[in-house]
């Protein structure tokens, strides 16, 4: 299914019930005084994260959610019955912006964590407590306040604890496959991938970490080029960032492919810079791909010379994807590092474990 990551809804929470105005009226009781009961709350309206969820397709059919009107209030001191509220779910790593105002009012990162987008409007009062010792006979009652209505975004983020950067044809999906059960379409033509893809990578038993396949980038995707930030955005939300190149690109007599290789890099480098400067900030990997299409004995200078080129000083990797060669001391040295960071108490991807918020600093987490 593709993914639908940004979708636009309406919630309306439920309007208080009005106060009632009423006296008792008995046989033999001439004096009954007031007695109208108080309307009851409006339901509101809640956003919940749900595990089982990975799109926002669902809110393309339904845009507009209430809440139950609370009851009117009546006689005999009687209250009227709380609206119900209406719990909206959506998938896990949803960020929830205000339209009206741009502000960011909530981010799900956990399975069940809670968020009110709507309270509900409160009952009114009903006349007996508008009783006095002068006003012995009110014929005074309020009505319920509206509830809110909000016009609202909901924006995907996948969370996942390692991404994967590169061109289209990089290999990618190719590597996805090959450490993890995830089956991502593999073809010999560019933007195979269309919608990220999420693979588990499980190195032993209960240690493992989440891979997400970003479709291919190309220059100006930060602008919107090819698929351009409908998906750069997704690796904002990773704790490391894998950057595969192709290793062995194709290129025509006149340019050396270690050249192509960096400009390459360079490339993706900058979409990034354009996109979000702290994206650069994160822990980026380089891996060399497709050494399987190089002579035993031009792999080793090839690797050399493009580091060298990039004057890169972080880690390295050589593999080719599609023969699994040299992909598992990745998923080794990935599961270390992530281990070493959550022992550090690092678990946080860019804010992504703060508390929602609901309007007016109320939430839930």
């Amino acid at each position: 299914m593709k993914l639908v990551d940004e979708a636009d809804i309406l919630v309306k929470a439920g309007d208080g019930g009005n106060g009632c105005v009423s006296f008792r009226r008995e046989k033999f009781i001439p004096f009954g005084g007031p007695d109208g009961g108080d309307g009851g709350n409006g339901g509101s309206v809640w956003l919940v994260a749900d595990e089982n969820l990975n799109t926002l397709v669902d809110f393309r059919h339904q845009r507009t959610f209430r809440a139950q009107r609370g009851q009117n209030g009546m006689g005999s001191q009687m209250y009227g019955k709380g609206g119900e509220n209406t719990t909206i779910r959506v998938p896990v790593g949803t960020v929830i912006t205000n339209l009206a105002t741009g502000e960011i009012i909530g981010d799900l990162v956990r399975h069940g964590q809670r968020l009110l987008v709507a309270q509900g409007g409160r009952g009114g009062l009903g006349n007996m407590h508008f009783k006095s010792s002068t006003n012995r006979a009110p014929r005074r009652a309020t009505p319920g306040t509206e509830g809110d209505e909000r016009e609202l975004r909901l924006e995907l983020k996948l969370l996942a604890d390692v991404g994967l950067l590169g061109f289209p044809n990089a290999g990618k999906s190719t590597f996805i496959r090959a450490v993890s059960a995830a089956t991502p379409r593999v073809a010999d033509y560019p933007f195979t991938t269309l919608y990220p893809n999420l693979g588990v990578v499980s190195v032993e038993r209960d240690r493992s970490f989440v891979v997400a396949d970003i479709p291919g980038l190309i220059e100006g995707a930060a602008e919107g080029a090819g698929l351009g930030v409908t998906f750069l955005k997704h690796v904002q939300r990773t704790r490391i960032l894998l950057h595969i190149v192709d290793a062995a690109p194709f290129a025509d007599d006149e340019r050396d492919p270690v050249e192509t290789i960096v400009d390459e890099v360079r490339t993706i480098e900058a979409e990034l810079s354009r996109f979000d400067p702290e994206l650069l900030e994160k822990p980026r990997w380089l891996l060399l791909n497709k050494l399987d299409l190089l002579p035993e004995d031009e792999r080793e200078a090839r690797v050399a010379a493009v580091l060298a080129a990039l004057g890169w000083d972080g880690p390295a990797f050589a593999m080719s994807a599609i023969g699994k060669e040299g992909t598992w001391p990745v998923c080794l040295r990935l599961m270390e590092t992530l281990d070493a960071l959550r022992a550090e108490g690092r678990d946080d991807v860019n804010g992504a474990d703060a508390a929602a918020t609901g309007p007016g600093g109320e939430g839930e987490g």
